[in-house]
């Protein structure tokens, strides 16, 4: 007995308490959808793996300072551009003031 109650009565409080939590009333099947942003496909060929090395070393010898390594970021960017492992953005939203094209 716990709680004032014998065993088969927990068991029974225990699934008709998981039956309820499992579906909702009026719930609508979740569809999950990719973002907009933040998902690209993976550069499986190693296109740009030099851009990357040379971006994830910067990042070391800087301990871990984006701003020290913009360069390097932006190399790493434009090569994803321009072998399509990402949509081709204004530097601008990527967070770039200038245009070095």
């Amino acid at each position: 007995m716990f709680l004032g109650f014998s065993g088969s009565k927990i068991t029974e409080w225990a699934q008709d308490f998981v039956s309820m939590s499992s579906m909702t009333f009026g719930q609508k099947t979740f569809t999950p959808t990719p973002p907009d942003k933040g998902s690209f496909p993976l550069d499986h060929e190693g296109v740009c793996k030099r851009e990357m090395i040379h971006y994830m070393l910067c990042l070391r010898q800087n301990d871990g300072l984006n701003s020290l390594c913009q360069e390097t970021a932006r190399a790493y960017f434009q090569c994803r551009m321009d072998n399509d492992l990402m949509a081709k953005e204004d530097w601008t939203k990527l967070g770039y003031q200038d245009s070095k094209d």
